[in-house]
């Protein structure tokens, strides 16, 4: 076991698979990347707070503050939200594109590193505007740089993850998002509390502060694991065989099972490369070129379920949930504290998910989240007209305070199911040689998602006031029919099984179900590493158990044997032949 612990392989001598073997490797995979989502969290965090500083409404020209008031008023609110709204149109829309090509042609860390400098310099930017047209370019910059991070980092992650824990993985990750928004609630609080509050200091520091997990970022990704599948994807295949042999171990069945997944990786990468040549954003939006890869329905699935995530609720929350506070009698001070108490609810609503998303699945994590939120929208909806009724009749507070839990209720519910969801789904089911780029254009449908309410939901909410909450619960319901018939489960399934479930011509889950059972017993050598730990070259080319103990015994060298490669090219020509 010491020999696993310290390895010598074909990495830098500096990387961190050198020294970390199996689960403290992996640990140290999803700190760094939550390290990325943190950021994320943080900047969709900052502008709240930033917004209701005295200097900045001021000095961007939005709004005034009043004496009498005690707050912001603002005067043009089409600029002030078309500052926040450009990070996401076009600046998350633009990046994430940007990053899903970089990170296919590049790589993962390299594409990471890049897109961390980027935003060191936006965000230094931000924080030195003078003016609305400055805060407008630094804000598009910024968001070109968190999108070129939203559609790499989850798809390193997924990529390193076994595909047993993969759901958990990346749940831990959303709750360092959420976290990051917690922090940066708190910080802008406190220095709200500064000593001069015409200063610029209570909303540049907070703005500035972003550059300090992004240098840390920076700093400790180099030394980081490559993703195996890119480095099979671009031919790099003994840095990915020893990848893996360190992630899933090197000695024994744990050996085995290695080579097995990158057997697996090795055939799909040959079977995509024979069914789909045309590789290019356009290409895949119309699934021009995908054969039975079916690319094009996979990135309608993965825009549209970003959309949803955004119309079950959650922005209309974010909008309308102070407007029930103050309905429901709490003063503009303690709002503060309520919404910050509602922010750390949510943070620790999402570990739910971290014990749940592998043990009942994407769907029925889907599924009851809909329900919930419905349930939630339309109840505080009620409350809130009910709260409006009862002013000046004495129980106004009561029902105030019953809807502000229905608000609270509703946030736990979203962190513990649609917040992590639609972030992992499409990490999870493109093909690998197009999977940063796939990944990219669920980005693009958040952004549009995001774009699209920051700039409607305003006016909407000042023409339907709690009406608004009513269309939300109604998007719950139909979502959970959206999800039903058109969304295939991804649980406990290998990267590599995802292209046969998507192999079906039909749209629908129950074909893409059975289709997907025909073509796994009638390809077995595609998908052998997500059952008994045997690899492909087992099953299709007839390898003894004395071949078996060859890989364990090569395991004091740290190295997994070869496969047989023209014996796998034959399998895989008979595959493609298949489907």
């Amino acid at each position: 076991m010491a020999a696993a612990a310290d390895s010598k392989g074909p990495l830098h001598k500096h990387n961190v698979a050198n020294r970390l073997y199996k689960s403290s490797l992996l640990n140290t995979v999803c700190i760094v990347a939550g390290i990325s989502i943190f950021f994320f969290g943080y900047d969709q965090g900052l502008m709240g707070g930033v917004n209701t500083t005295r200097d900045y409404a001021e000095r961007m020209g939005f709004g005034h503050y009043s004496e009498e008031r005690g707050l912001v008023v603002v005067d043009k609110p089409l600029l002030q939200g078309g500052i926040v709204a450009v990070y996401y149109l076009p600046g998350t829309l633009a990046g994430c594109l940007l990053g899903g090509w970089l990170g296919d042609k590049y790589g993962r860390i390299w594409t990471i590193g890049v897109a961390c400098i980027w935003c060191v310099v936006a965000a230094a930017l931000q924080s030195a505007a003078m003016n609305a047209n400055w805060m407008f370019c630094a804000r598009v910059l910024n968001g070109i740089g968190t999108g070129i991070l939203n559609a790499i980092t989850p798809v390193w992650a997924t990529e390193t993850a076994s595909h047993k824990s993969r759901g958990q993985f990346v749940a831990v990750e959303f709750t360092l998002n959420i976290f990051g928004v917690v922090v940066a609630y708190w910080l802008e609080f406190g220095t709200s509390k500064y000593h001069d509050p015409t200063s610029s200091f209570i909303w540049r520091f907070p703005v500035a502060f972003q550059i300090v997990p992004l240098i840390f970022l920076f700093c400790i990704i180099w030394f980081m694991p490559e993703s195996p599948r890119w480095l099979v994807k671009v031919g790099r295949e003994e840095e990915a065989r020893y990848i893996l042999g360190r992630l899933r171990g090197e000695e024994g069945e744990d050996a085995i099972a290695a080579e097995a997944e990158f057997q697996d990786i090795v055939n799909i990468r040959n079977l995509e490369d024979d069914t789909a040549k045309q590789q290019s954003y356009f290409h895949m939006f119309f699934g021009i070129g995908s054969g039975k890869l079916h690319t094009g329905r996979r990135v309608q699935l993965v825009i549209w379920l970003q959309i949803l995530q955004e119309w079950i609720g959650i922005a209309g929350i974010t909008i309308y949930g102070p407007e029930i506070f103050t309905i429901a009698g709490i003063s503009s001070k303690d709002r503060l504290w309520v919404s910050g108490v509602n922010n750390i609810t949510y943070m620790f609503a999402t570990l739910i998910c971290v014990f749940t998303l592998d043990r009942i699945g994407r769907r029925w994590t889907l599924y009851w989240g809909a329900i919930g939120q419905g349930i939630c929208m339309f109840v505080a909806g009620g409350l809130a007209r009910a709260t409006i009724n009862a002013e000046g009749k004495g129980n106004q507070s009561q029902i105030g305070g019953a809807a502000t839990f229905f608000v609270f209720l509703y946030t736990a519910i979203f962190g513990a199911t649609w917040l992590t969801v639609p972030w992992l789904y499409p990490a999870e089911i493109f093909p690998l040689q197009v999977r940063a780029k796939g990944n990219a254009w669920g980005v693009v449908g958040w952004s549009i998602g995001n774009g699209w309410t920051v700039l409607l939901l305003p006016t909407i909410f000042n023409k339907l006031n709690e009406k608004t909450l009513y269309i939300f619960g109604a998007v719950n319901a139909l979502s959970i029919v959206a999800v039903w018939a058109l969304y295939p489960e991804s649980n406990q399934r290998t990267l590599e099984e995802m292209d046969l479930v998507f192999a079906s011509d039909s749209i629908w889950t129950w074909e893409a179900e059975k289709n997907f059972a025909r073509l796994k017993a009638e390809n077995p050598q595609l998908v052998q590493a997500a059952k008994a730990g045997h690899g492909v070259v087992d099953a299709e080319q007839g390898i003894t158990t004395s071949r078996k103990a060859s890989l364990v015994a090569r395991n004091g060298q740290g190295n997994a044997a070869p496969a047989n490669k023209s014996g796998a090219d034959e399998t895989e020509k008979s595959s493609v032949s298949h489907l």
